[in-house]
């Protein structure tokens, strides 16, 4: 039998991006129409923004935690967390919860390791670019990064938390990452990292100077495999 996965949401377009891959995909590796059983949590969004704000990343930890705690109940065997952000407090989750996970920037630096990168830009929110979320995961492998400059670091925030969360896709949002990503490629990159779960609903190899790392879609069919093999 596979094994259930928990999804602990976040922010509703990137979680609903991983869950259908999930249940999309599941068909490549169990036959027509099947995928591994799925259960998905999510707190209101403003909780999460509340404490990321203040720069309580307990407070954070907590909200993930209360979603793998009722996730557990209801029989999920691991969790996985379609939100890069969040994944700041994931040292103080991983000691407490009921259930292992599956880290998603573990997941982007394996993915960009076999790909043969070697230097991969930081794309999303500010808090996620700032912290060391991605940078200790592709450091441990060996692997270079960049992040965006200050400035695009603002405007990136400001598309991702006012429009690709509301479920506004505008053309503008897709030329100010193109931008983003063109300077990073002048600056040595070889790979670009969707490092906020909502960017790949607007970007991909098809319109980015850069090879993509879809961290959404990345996580899903690491979720999808560990499911089914393990």
């Amino acid at each position: 039998m596979p094994q259930h996965i928990g999804i602990v949401g976040c922010s509703a377009e990137g979680a609903a991006l991983c869950y259908r891959t999930i249940c999309v995909e599941g068909a490549d590796l169990m036959g027509a129409h099947a995928h591994p059983e799925v259960s998905m949590h999510t707190p209101s969004l403003a909780d999460y923004v509340r404490c990321l704000e203040r720069g309580d990343l307990q407070g954070v930890g907590d909200l993930m935690l209360a979603s793998a705690h009722k996730l557990a109940a209801i029989g999920a065997d691991f969790l996985i967390c379609p939100d890069n952000t969040i994944h700041q407090a994931f040292e103080y989750v991983a000691a407490r919860s009921p259930l292992p996970w599956l880290h998603i920037a573990q997941v982007v630096a394996e993915e960009a390791t076999a790909r043969g990168m070697r230097r991969i830009g930081i794309t999303g929110t500010r808090w996620l670019v700032d912290s060391e979320v991605y940078p200790e995961k592709l450091s441990a492998l060996g692997l270079e990064y960049a992040r965006p400059e200050m400035a695009d670091r603002d405007e990136i925030n400001r598309v991702i938390m006012d429009e690709l969360v509301n479920s506004i896709f505008r053309p503008e949002a897709v030329t100010t990452f193109q931008r983003v990503m063109g300077k990073m490629k002048a600056g040595g990159c070889d790979a670009v990292v969707l490092g906020c779960t909502e960017i790949p609903l607007i970007m991909d190899d098809s319109n980015s100077p850069l090879p993509t790392l879809d961290s959404t879609r990345l996580l899903a069919r690491a979720a999808l495999r560990h499911a089914v093999v393990s």
